[in-house]
């Protein structure tokens, strides 16, 4: 379609904004798109591709400089997720960006050692970093979680479990919330541990999925593992709100992605309505057909907007911090029913086509949940809207 690829408003966007759109969306028609289908169907995609994917500096972006990284705002992030959703396929983009969830706790609370050990090898590709707070027993309720880190002269003794890790079994570096005080159940007993890929007692177990199969997914099991308290982040029993701030910054980054994706649907329906006939008439000449496509662009257009809207606000500190926490909720609740609605116009259009596997919508339509309950289910955003908004 056309308007697909029409230059973002010039308000939110800069010349260098573009000047990266561009050659992100190179690197991406030619180093990720081509292999989506073959890295979904293999379930994994080459470790290399960080390197290359550092090189151009898309690994480092939103980080100082001094641990190798490029200082971006928040719209250079969006431009990430809009480009790397070209490529209609979830699992890269999961793996490769979740070095994005897990860092911002070391940079923002963890030691000067810490930062220099772990941030420039992972911004260089050479590591790879994954977040790890969710467990069997409970996902978006972080205050409730298990897993202890009992401390034990110069170390912890963490015993637990972790689970729906992304990257977990490749990660070199994994941001833990643990339990440093089992005798406060809420938030207060929570702390933000780094743990090492390779610590003895650390078992990983790959995790089979709906979707985003190349994307190595891990269900880790700590037994006794011993963690230097040198590897703490930030203060002891004080890590809840570290952890709860890292979400604002996914929720909004997976708000784009699903606006990306949803829009990769239309495209995708678009081409397919254009070129299918049926009783010596165009798909797309049909007045049902077109009100579909109708319906498909108003919901991007409305999530996007206020996905940019909200991005503004945040780079210019417009907005009371419960507002704009509220308002992220709710735009990953809008954008993730998009991409929802999207996926299911866009296979629907397709038909038997859209039921076979390499259709972009196909695989779309199967990662459609993931986005609907990771970082935060849809019940969830709308609560915890409703709380910040003291409804």
């Amino acid at each position: 379609m056309e308007f697909l690829d029409a230059p973002p408003l010039p308000f939110y966007f800069t010349p260098e904004h573009e000047q990266f759109r561009a050659t992100l969306r190179d690197f991406i028609a030619r180093e990720i798109t081509p292999f989506v289908h073959e890295w979904d169907e293999a379930e994994t995609f080459p470790r290399s591709l960080y390197a290359r994917a550092a090189e151009i500096g898309i690994q480092g972006l939103g980080y100082p400089e001094e641990y190798g990284g490029t200082p971006a705002d928040t719209f250079f992030q969006l431009v990430v997720a809009e480009e790397f959703a070209r490529c209609g396929g979830g699992g890269v983009q999961a793996s490769m960006n979740s070095h994005a969830i897990a860092l911002p706790p070391l940079l923002k609370a963890g030691s000067e050692e810490i930062k220099r050990r772990v941030i420039p090898p992972v911004l260089a590709g050479q590591k790879i970093a994954a977040l790890a707070i969710t467990e069997p027993s409970g996902g978006s309720d972080v205050a409730a979680l298990k897993t202890t880190a009992i401390r034990d002269g110069d170390h912890y003794i963490v015993n637990g479990e972790k689970t729906f890790i992304t990257s977990g079994m490749r990660a070199d570096f994994i941001t833990t919330a643990v339990r440093t005080d089992p005798a406060v159940k809420g938030a207060g007993g929570i702390s933000v541990l780094l743990i090492d890929g390779d610590t003895p007692g650390l078992t990983r177990t790959a995790l089979k999925k709906m979707g985003w199969w190349s994307s190595d997914t891990a269900h880790l099991h700590f037994d006794n593992c011993r963690v230097p308290v040198a590897n703490l982040v930030g203060e002891e029993n004080r890590g809840f709100k570290t952890i709860m701030n890292n979400f604002n910054t996914e929720r909004l980054f997976m708000s784009a992605l699903a606006c990306g994706y949803a829009e990769v649907c239309l495209e995708e329906a678009v081409d397919w309505t254009r070129q299918r006939t049926s009783f010596g008439m165009a798909l797309s000449e049909r007045q049902v057909v077109r009100h579909k496509l109708m319906d498909m662009t108003w919901k991007i257009d409305a999530a996007r907007t206020l996905i940019y809207d909200l991005a503004y606000r945040i780079e210019h500190q417009l907005a009371d911090p419960a507002q704009l926490v509220a308002r992220i909720c709710l735009a990953k609740v809008q954008a993730t029913q998009a991409m929802q609605f999207c996926a299911d116009a866009a296979v629907q259009l397709l038909g038997g086509m859209g039921f076979m596997r390499g259709t972009r919508s196909e695989r779309i339509y199967r990662e459609v949940k993931v986005m609907m309950i990771g970082g935060g289910s849809e019940e969830v955003m709308k609560d915890l809207a409703a709380r910040q908004l003291k409804l």
